[in-house]
């Protein structure tokens, strides 16, 4: 039984992880962690992770890129490896990730969901065949209105693996609202919508000569990143210090 802390317990995903959880033989969730505890957890909930005195093999971050950096710290200081979630991170922050990740399993990923992180390896497959025949590259996201971050942290994740395929020659271009030019060649385009409630769609375009090619994963519910999350976690659970992925999981299934 991999018990489980839920950082973000009281937010969106925090509660679809308790509803999934509630129903699994192999994994508990024993405490939550929300400064917005609205009383309804079947678990206590804390302020911060400082305050957990809970035994637990493992914490899932839910919550939001200015509460990272606290949790990393509390989590190095009891141990605990974390299934990170949260996107938005600045530069310093991912710094953070990297140096806690020297003492304690640290699982990041921007998109916990076994379509996406599949679609990662395919899109490095399209590159290699594209990249160098003159199509262009355009990422589309679509996200409900609340998500604070835009683009996506998944939108990034998918152009660093079209990059890390092209040997990084590409560019990130996020508005072309000032431009008059010709599109350049060496650039993704990355276009971010928030409307409604909508889960999550991202579409990669490879558009060439007379024909486009696209990879489209769309997000019907947040259950399948919740149980990407639970299953990583449960994966995460006695891990010795170091930085780990999506891909880890799944080579472990």
């Amino acid at each position: 039984m991999t018990r489980i802390i839920m950082n973000g317990s009281s937010g969106r995903m925090g509660k679809v992880i308790a509803g999934l959880v509630a129903d699994m033989q192999d994994a508990e969730i024993v405490a939550g962690v929300d400064v917005f505890d609205d009383g309804t957890a079947a678990f206590p909930v804390f302020k911060s992770l400082a305050e957990c005195d809970v035994e637990a093999d493992v914490v899932i971050d839910f919550s939001s890129a200015k509460a990272v950096d606290a949790m990393l710290d509390a989590a190095v200081e009891k141990n605990l490896p974390v299934v990170l979630c949260t996107t938005g991170l600045s530069t310093e922050q991912l710094d953070h990730v990297r140096e806690a990740a020297a003492k304690i399993a640290v699982l990041k990923s921007a998109n916990m969901s076994l379509g996406i992180n599949t679609i990662i390896k395919m899109l490095k497959t399209a590159t290699d065949v594209f990249s160098n025949k003159g199509y262009d590259i355009e990422i589309i996201e679509e996200h409900h209105h609340n998500k604070l971050d835009a683009p996506s942290g998944t939108a990034l994740a998918l152009a660093d693996a079209i990059n890390e395929a092209a040997d990084g020659k590409y560019e990130y271009v996020y508005d072309r609202s000032q431009r008059r030019e010709k599109r350049p060649e060496n650039e993704i385009g990355i276009s971010a919508i928030r409307a409604g409630s909508i889960p999550g769609l991202h579409d990669v375009i490879f558009a060439g000569p007379d024909e486009v090619i696209e990879i489209k994963h769309t997000a019907y519910s947040r259950s399948i990143f919740g149980n990407g999350a639970i299953s990583a976690a449960i994966f995460l659970a006695g891990k010795k210090a170091g930085m780990y992925d999506m891909s880890d999981v799944i080579a472990a299934m």
